[in-house]
């Protein structure tokens, strides 16, 4: 079972890097298809929930360091996806009504994610 989990959180995070870096790529390796515009943006975005979803699952990962693994995966992704969509905003140029919203609720569940981590650390240093 971990080595089945394992080689799935590897192939995961690594398609998900992959779909960050030239969406178009994945998509006409999978597809046989042209994609751009939108496209390749969703294509990143998926490629940001794809990396989450590996460092989510990743073996042993609950007994990580300085946190869980959803908890760095639920990090990575807001931080993320609110870095990709304020980029999208202001170098792009693209962004409907909730575009704004998304980036400062990403950013501040992100904000809210560190504070804990750092209250939670804190509070374990205190207490040995």
């Amino acid at each position: 079972m971990k080595k089945i989990l394992a080689f799935s959180v590897v192939a995961e995070i690594g398609t998900g890097l992959v779909l960050m870096i030239d969406p178009a790529i994945v998509v006409e390796l999978l597809l046989r298809i042209e994609v751009s515009g939108v496209g390749i943006a969703l294509g990143r975005c998926f490629g940001i929930a794809l990396l989450a979803l590996g460092i989510a699952c990743w073996p042993g990962g609950r007994r990580a360091a300085g946190g869980s693994s959803p908890f760095w995966a639920m990090l990575t992704y807001n931080a993320l996806i609110a870095l990709y969509l304020a980029f999208l905003g202001t170098v792009r140029h693209l962004g409907g009504l909730l575009l704004w919203p998304a980036v400062a609720l990403h950013a501040a569940v992100a904000l809210l994610l560190i504070w804990a981590w750092r209250r939670e650390r804190r509070s374990e240093t205190t207490s040995e």
